[in-house]
């Protein structure tokens, strides 16, 4: 059959370096880090003290009080992204099929701080069981789809992935699948996380997982510095409108980029640690090359996972190398989560974003933070450190993976007739 063209006509983003596109997108081009000492509680007890917290959101800009109350932070970011990304693509506008609107959004975790609330206040208690009616309804990932449509009305499909670190990016594949298929005029997708509480912070210092350098947050995420020691953990949400091509350009949308390919594949190999030779990720990329219909030779950048931790890093680089040969270092190659941290099933929404920019202004964004040079890592690669560059970007990859072996990448286009 004749796949359908899905162009992007909408972006929404509450991160770490800004609460709008723009913000976000400026603080990234010039490699402000987001990073800072814990402010949510008190972290002085615990081996990492500093995260990327959201900064200056506001709730009132999109919530009365009782609804606020009766949603997680998590719904918090993953709404105001979709209100952002809605308002930006004019989807909303009247005449526009609702019932072929669709809702696809990812979360790693959903309410954890919701869930840790409420469990605290049971233990606090005398083990008489006093829960808020919205226990439940605020803290299951899906539930953040759920209130999109119903701000919006979309009828389309409406569900949550959960791929770990991957979910966003998962979602984003379906969501491409869906309209190429036919399935839906237009799918509002994305992801959110707010994993920055005590319960998240301690779970992933018991993994081994984060940065402990709390002497200078700001410099803590620097994927492939010789002196990385795990990842910063981050916050927020980020959405996107992917629309039918022919949908969009019947009701005069803007085109920021278009989607050409997506793939997924399992590691197969160990609960939280990649395969060490990038197994996983090399058939996660060589599947979305496919799917795409292009060689590797056309790429220009990568948006890569690069969490910062000693062994991911390395792992997704090797896979680059064994896609790419020669033309790997004909590449923009960078991390942006040098900069937001990771927002865990949001970072594929969140980067997606940066990817769709970067083709669109033709700016490869820097990975911050590099000082150090890991004699492991192949000095030929043009890692981007520090800066970003300008450089024509036709298309571009962007990967994430999560504990479990999830991976997921999608391919990125500059929109041509």
């Amino acid at each position: 059959m004749q796949f359908k063209r899905v162009v992007v006509t909408g972006l929404g983003a509450v991160t770490p370096l800004g609460s709008t596109v723009n913000d976000y997108w400026t603080n990234i081009v010039n490699g402000v880090s987001g990073a800072a000492p814990i402010t949510r509680f008190d972290a002085s007890k615990f081996k990492t003290r500093f995260a990327c917290e959201v900064k200056g959101f506001k709730l009132e800009d999109y919530f009365d009080r009782k609804e606020a109350q009766r949603l997680d932070a998590f719904s918090h970011y993953g709404i105001a992204a979709s209100v952002q990304a809605v308002i930006d693509s004019g989807i909303d506008k009247e005449g526009i099929d609702k019932n072929e609107i669709g809702v696809i959004w990812g979360s790693g975790i959903g309410g954890l701080d919701t869930f840790q609330t409420e469990t605290f206040n049971f233990a606090k208690g005398d083990g008489t069981p006093r829960f808020n009616p919205f226990f439940i309804p605020k803290m299951i990932a899906d539930i953040c789809s759920g209130h999109i449509s119903i701000r919006f009305g979309f009828r389309g499909p409406n569900f949550t992935t959960v791929s770990a670190c991957a979910s966003s990016t998962t979602a984003l594949i379906d969501a491409f699948t869906y309209i190429r298929l036919g399935r839906a005029n237009a799918i509002i997708t994305g992801g959110s996380e707010a994993a920055i509480n005590e319960s998240g912070i301690g779970g992933f210092n018991a993994c081994q997982a984060m940065s402990m350098r709390n002497d200078s947050p700001e410099t803590a995420s620097r994927p492939y510095d010789k002196e990385r020691d795990g990842f910063v953990l981050g916050e927020g949400g980020a959405c996107l409108v992917l629309e039918e091509l022919e949908h969009a350009l019947a009701r005069g949308a803007k085109i920021y980029a278009e989607i050409i390919g997506g793939g997924m594949s399992g590691d197969a190999f160990h609960i939280t640690a990649p395969h060490p030779e990038g197994l996983g990720a090399t058939l996660v990329m060589q599947r979305a090359l496919k799917d795409a219909g292009i060689s590797a030779k056309e790429v220009d950048y990568i948006n890569t996972h690069g969490t910062s931790t000693p062994l991911g890093d390395g792992a997704e680089l090797k896979a680059i190398t064994n896609i790419f040969g020669e033309h790997a270092y004909n590449l923009n190659i960078s991390s942006t989560k040098s900069m937001t941290g990771h927002l865990l099933g949001a970072a594929g929404a969140v980067e997606a974003i940066a990817t769709v920019l970067a083709v669109q202004n033709d700016i490869a964004p820097p990975t911050i933070n590099h000082v150090n040079v890991d004699p492991e890592i192949d000095p030929k690669l043009n890692l981007t450190f520090n800066k970003a560059q300008k450089r024509t970007i036709n298309i571009a990859i962007s990967n994430t993976f999560g504990f479990g072996g999830h991976n997921a990448a999608i391919v990125v286009k500059k929109y041509t007739v």
